[in-house]
């Protein structure tokens, strides 16, 4: 058998859940930027429908899809260079999904700890999409064909998985169909830390608003944010070894880190033997300079929603176009009898 070679494609997508926070920027949206501008085609997606696997507000859920797009294209994205859409909107999605529901087995649901983690010990009551929404991610990255994902390690065990759905789909078959995807898992800040708690990850469900810098903060809030952050009494140290056991002070320079572009040595050599009400400042100057245009820019999106719609509508027909093809093929090659996409 011939092997296939794929063109280079970047998939990624984000629940619009609500509450975009700086982990989300660093974690995510940022690196999408990057990769939009390498050369690859670029599809982000806003998923809708991985966010009703927990009931959802309907409202809400309009309103932050919208606000998804908005911090997408205010982080630097441009529509023109990347295909931006919300999952919902392209049908190849869960139609892809069903094959893959069909090719994945139980054991390899059941083993996905995020679903331990949201179920919990209520497992039995759980939705069934919380269940095997693992298939439906399989499937919005393969129906576009994507070699590549950038994704937060949370999500790799997911990506792993999609991984395997691929290769069973393509020896179940005995055709070299499906790329095997590569995450892509770099940066200093993948994982960005709560500014309260730095042995926990920064999140919009923190009771406290003073764990997280949220995309929609003002200047004046983020300086604050990072000024009244969790530190501990030593000066910086000169060497990244020096962060080991100070996880309030490893998550404060890893920010730093990645905003101003510099590997963590880089930065360690910059600031080692600082004390924090020095290097507090400096992390809040650059942190206000970069994120207070983001939050400007979604808010002055948000006041014209029907841009929002009209974007959201033409990168669906452009990922409707990849993805239909990729689609049919696969019905062909499992043998679905007259079945048109």
């Amino acid at each position: 058998m011939t092997e296939v070679v794929h063109t280079p494609r970047v998939f990624s997508g984000i629940q619009p859940s609500g509450g975009l926070t700086l982990g989300n920027y660093l974690g995510a949206m940022k690196r999408f930027v990057d990769m939009q501008d390498s050369g690859v085609e670029t599809i982000y997606c806003m998923v809708d429908l991985h966010a009703i696997t927990v009931w959802q507000d309907p409202a809400n859920l309009r309103r932050a899809t919208r606000e998804l797009c908005a911090g997408y294209i205010a982080s630097g994205l441009d529509p023109e260079k990347s295909i931006l859409f919300n999952q919902s909107q392209v049908p190849e999605h869960t139609q892809m999904a069903w094959i893959f529901n069909c090719v994945a087995r139980m054991g390899w649901m059941q083993r996905m700890t995020q679903f331990k983690d949201k179920a919990g010990k209520n497992a039995q009551n759980a939705s069934l999409g919380l269940l095997a929404y693992p298939a439906l991610m399989a499937a919005d990255i393969l129906v576009y064909h994507a070699t590549q994902v950038p994704v937060g390690e949370d999500q790799k065990q997911h990506l792993e998985l999609t991984r395997d759905i691929a290769i069973k789909f393509n020896n179940d078959f005995g055709v070299d169909f499906f790329p095997v995807t590569e995450p892509v898992i770099e940066g200093a800040a993948t994982k960005v830390m709560s500014l309260r708690d730095g042995s926990k990850k920064m999140s919009k469900s923190d009771p406290s608003d003073m764990s997280r810098i949220n995309l929609t903060d003002d200047a004046d809030t983020i300086a604050k944010k990072i000024r009244k952050a969790k530190t501990d009494p030593e000066p910086l140290p000169s060497e990244v070894k020096g962060l080991e056991e100070r996880p309030e002070a490893r998550n404060l320079v890893n920010i730093y880190a990645a905003l101003s572009e510099k590997s963590v040595d880089q930065v360690m050599q910059d600031v080692g033997g600082r004390t924090f009400s020095e290097f507090k400042p400096m992390l809040a100057e650059l942190a206000v300079e970069k994120m207070s245009p983001i939050s400007g820019e979604m808010s002055r999106l948000m006041q014209d929603t029907t841009e929002i719609d009209r974007i959201l509508a033409n990168g669906s027909e452009r990922a409707r176009a990849i993805a239909s093809p990729i689609l049919q093929k696969t019905y062909d090659i499992v043998g679905m009898v007259g079945a048109k996409v």
